[in-house]
């Protein structure tokens, strides 16, 4: 019985034991499944989606959100207040979805991405049970842009500035930037003072109409340009190197006297450039300071700068790295003193000269590098010009672009350069000016490039067409042919041939007439200028011989070039000329010459030009010679010679002298020359007498006769007027010489003295906008009695 109960105690306390070993088991096995649980959980559970990186698209999923046991999850998202979009669109925005938990972050998150997207004006999202509400209010549509108030600058200009359009979402953002956009296009113009206020007009469907109210104010304007730290020049030098101006009342035709960011900016390279070229190597500009003025008018600007020291030049010398170059014959290239002032721009040109000297030698890639060796002791900069290697070049072809009426002929007879020539850089700069000089192209850019072989070039033309048709009505006034007008019409490309059609009409009180003028400028395919002519005048000569003059006719032209400088012309002109009109008191020379005369003239006028400049020349000079005879048929007969010339000559900066001389004399062939054939001398060509008022004269009927001999001279002294550059307005002090005597046919009552005459004189000229103004004041100082004198010359004349 003990036994047994002892059998029994034992299993029991082992049952014991082994119910606590697998109670253990069990606890760990417990926490096993919860560590694996949670692991899957990790890798598996709910994903946090993250703000996009600009607003512009949908999360994407980065970490992984572990979820507690219990947290509530969303069950499904509404979205509510879309119209326009698509409600699958804001969701792709949220940083939660279906099934996620209640995450504040990133609900926060989610309001963040929908914001970015500009797409809407509120947006609300609430927990409602387990559902997530997304309310969002969508930015209205622009229906339509409005610029009020604005005079000064378009409403198209305005327009292209502004981001925002018709049929744009509008956001708050987006119109304050368009509103600093106007207030910088206005502040360009210098307005600073101007106002910009948007105004939405609401609309149905959600469309609004945006209004910008503008309050354009006065323009800003310069009241005063100091500078700091120059000790060299003046600050009125200084101003006068800058764009930008001091407001003063006579620059009402500019706008550099009102406050521009970016032409400070140019100032400032101005300013360099102009240091440099007068030798402050070292010269920097520390800073620009533009201050607005309390009541917003005016702006007062300071420069503060650092000239540093004064540099020399040293010496000069030239290095070539091409065998075939010699050095030595390039140095007088160089036209730069030792001794002068440092000269940047002075060392670009020569670096200019350098690389056309050597172009010129068929080295079309040529580069030259000023060397510069600076002695801050002494104050002295020495320059070695180095020549880099380069192959001799030959021009492979010549491509002509953006010649869309004008022929290639018309462009390429023009270049003194074909294929298989060798590369001339001066041939090719000149080839450039004759281009140009056509007057066909807005813009010519001729280059050259590396062609298929290292010494082969490709030279390429660029053009942009412009209008050669031309209307033109002029208006003005002279002293001698009294108030004027002139309707023309031109086409200087006709048919895209370089052909030169133009027909005139002239109206006034002196003078009325006609003339129709054609010009080929290459005839029979040569260098030669070929033309025809037709006119027809009546000249009011009343006042000073007492008769009117009518002149119908025509004629031909024959020019070429002899070489760059030498050119002449051929020529051949008949007319029926009509002395009418005659006074009975008239001259009885004059009353002789009544009626018609057939008129045939052949002749020839040879020209030297050496000027800097045909338009406005400032050095060089220029010489013709004209010889005409009259009688090849027709039943007048002379012969005439002219020779004259002007010379053109730098005085000191803006100052030049211009000389001029011109003589002349004919004499009649089987008759006696005529009135209406005479030189005369006076007005334009002697200033302080009339027109025809010297020479010989009638003096019982006081009637100009002309002369057969004359010569005469002028000296002109053009200077500044020390007025703004921009007024175009420049002083001259000139004295007019000459004299003018002989004629075949004679009576007593004839003066004929043939003293010389000279008068003395100031005058001003104008580039007006209006043309070209010019107001003389001359004194006869040497005269005779029977001379007519002219105090006062005015002549204007613009077109339109």
């Amino acid at each position: 019985m003990f036994g047994l109960m002892r059998r029994k105690t034992w299993k029991a306390a082992e049952t014991r034991r082994v119910s606590a070993v697998l109670m253990s088991f069990a606890v760990i096995a417990g926490l096993l499944a919860a560590l694996i649980t949670a692991e899957a959980q990790a890798q598996s559970g709910p994903i946090v989606v993250p703000e996009p990186a600009d607003g512009a698209g949908p999360a994407q999923p980065t970490r992984p959100r572990v979820v507690a046991p219990g947290t509530p999850l969303v069950e499904e998202i509404i979205v509510e207040g879309a119209r326009r979009i698509d409600p699958e669109t804001v969701r792709t925005y949220l940083a939660i979805g279906e099934g996620d938990p209640f995450d504040p972050q990133a609900v926060n998150d989610s309001l963040k991405n929908i914001f970015a997207t500009g797409l809407f004006a509120d947006v609300t999202i609430s927990r409602e049970g387990d559902n997530l509400v997304v309310r969002v209010v969508e930015n209205p549509i622009i229906n339509r842009i409005a610029f009020e108030g604005n005079q000064r600058i378009t409403d198209a200009a305005l327009q292209a500035e502004v981001q925002l359009r018709p049929r744009v979402v509008y956001t708050r953002t987006r119109v304050q930037e368009d509103v600093n956009r106007i207030l910088a296009v206005y502040r360009r113009s210098g307005r600073f003072a101007v106002t910009v206020e948007p105004k939405v007009i609401q609309l149905e469907q959600n469309r609004v109409d945006l209004a910008f109210e503008i309050s354009e104010g006065e323009v800003t304007g310069i009241e005063q340009i100091s500078f700091i730290g120059n000790k060299f020049f003046s600050d009125s030098a200084l101003k006068a190197e800058v764009a930008t101006k001091e407001t003063r009342w006579y620059r009402f035709l500019t706008s550099n006297d009102t406050y521009d960011p970016d032409r400070l900016t140019f100032d400032r390279e101005l300013l360099r450039r102009f240091y440099l070229a007068n030798g402050f190597v070292d010269f920097r500009v520390i800073s620009t300071v533009a201050e607005l003025s309390e009541d917003r008018e005016n702006f007062f600007i300071t420069v503060t700068l650092e000239e540093g020291e004064r540099y020399n030049f040293g010496t000069f010398s030239v290095f070539s790295e091409i065998e075939e170059v010699d050095p030595e014959p390039l140095q007088p290239v160089i036209e730069l003193e030792s001794g002068d002032y440092y000269d940047a721009d002075a060392v670009d040109e020569a670096v200019l000269a350098l690389t056309d000297a050597v172009g010129e030698l068929g080295y079309a890639f040529v580069e030259v590098r000023p060397v510069v060796n600076r002695d801050r002791e002494n104050r002295i900069i020495d320059i070695e010009f180095r020549i880099g290697e380069a192959p001799k070049v030959y021009v492979e072809r010549i491509d002509i672009r953006g010649n869309v009426r004008t022929l290639d002929r018309v462009i390429r007879r023009e270049f003194e350069l074909v294929e298989g020539d060798a590369f001339n850089s001066a041939k090719l700069r000149r080839s450039r000016n004759r281009i140009r000089g056509l007057g066909f192209f807005e813009s010519v850019d001729v280059k050259n490039v590396p062609g298929a072989a290292g010494d082969r070039t490709v030279i390429e033309v660029d053009v942009t067409e412009q209008s050669t048709g031309e209307l033109s009505i002029g208006a003005g006034f002279s002293s001698d042919a009294g108030a004027l007008g002139e309707v023309s019409v031109r086409e200087r490309n006709l048919l895209g041939r370089g052909q030169d059609l133009r027909a005139t009409i002239r109206l006034a009180q002196e003078e009325t007439g006609f003339d129709i003028s054609f010009t080929e400028p290459y005839f029979l395919g040569r260098d030669l200028s070929a033309g025809i002519d037709a006119f027809h005048s009546v000249v009011d000569a009343q006042d000073e011989s007492s008769f009117d003059l009518q002149r119908s006719g025509g004629g031909v032209r024959l020019g070429y070039n002899i070489n760059r400088e030498w050119s002449q012309q051929l020529f051949y002109r008949l007319s029926i000329d009509d002395v009418q009109s005659v006074d009975s008191d008239a001259s009885p020379l004059i009353q002789a010459e009544a009626g018609e005369n057939t008129r045939s003239i052949i002749g020839q006028t040879l020209t030297l030009d050496r000027r800097n400049s045909r338009i406005d020349p400032t050095d060089g000079y220029t010489a013709s010679l004209t010889t005409d005879y009259a009688g090849v048929g027709g039943g007048l007969g002379f012969a005439r010679f002219r020779l004259g010339g002007t010379y053109f000559q730098p005085v000191y900066e803006e100052v030049r002298a211009v000389l001029s001389a011109e003589t002349g004399f004919m004499f009649g062939v089987g008759d006696d020359v005529r009135v209406s054939d005479r030189f005369t001398l006076g007005g334009a060509n002697l200033r302080g007498f009339e027109a025809a008022g010297v020479g010989p004269r009638d003096v019982a009927t006081d009637d100009a006769l002309g002369g057969q001999q004359f010569a005469r001279g002028s000296v002109e002294l053009l200077f500044p007027l020390g007025l703004p550059e921009e007024l175009g307005i420049n002083g001259a002090a000139f004295s007019d010489f000459g004299t003018l005597t002989e004629i075949d046919n004679t009576n007593s009552n004839v003066e004929d003295s043939g003293n010389l005459r000279a008068s003395v004189g100031v005058g001003i000229g104008w580039a007006s906008p209006f043309g070209p103004i010019r107001v003389d004041f001359a004194k006869a100082v040497v005269k005779d009695g029977s001379d007519q004198e002219e105090f006062f010359r005015f002549n204007f004349g613009t077109q339109f």
